[in-house]
């Protein structure tokens, strides 16, 4: 899937009209700390990485992220192929591992 067309499926799916930035702010720290917790209890609480719920969580980021630049007007392709530039500007010399 493109990530533009994530964007604008993501999209279909959000609600309400007044405050759109910041709920989506508070929704995207809300699921970054459930990835956390998850990432915690598996390195400090020995417990099993549940892959499935992570993906989950990590699905409700990309969400909330989508939305944020869905709401700027921003096309998430733009964010994605943005950081790709500046990872490689940043590290020039890091093997391409694909």
């Amino acid at each position: 899937m493109e990530f533009n067309d994530y964007q604008k499926a993501a999209n279909r799916t959000l609600f309400g009209s007044e405050q759109v930035l910041t709920n989506c702010a508070l929704g995207l720290s809300s699921e970054t700390g459930q990835v956390v917790d998850l990432v915690k209890q598996y390195t400090f609480q020995g417990e099993s990485l549940d892959k499935q719920k992570l993906v989950k969580e990590m699905g409700d980021v990309l969400w909330y992220l989508s939305q944020v630049a869905e709401w700027a007007d921003i096309p998430f392709e733009d964010v994605a192929s943005g950081n790709i530039d500046r990872l490689n500007k940043r590290y020039p010399h890091a093997p391409n591992n694909h």
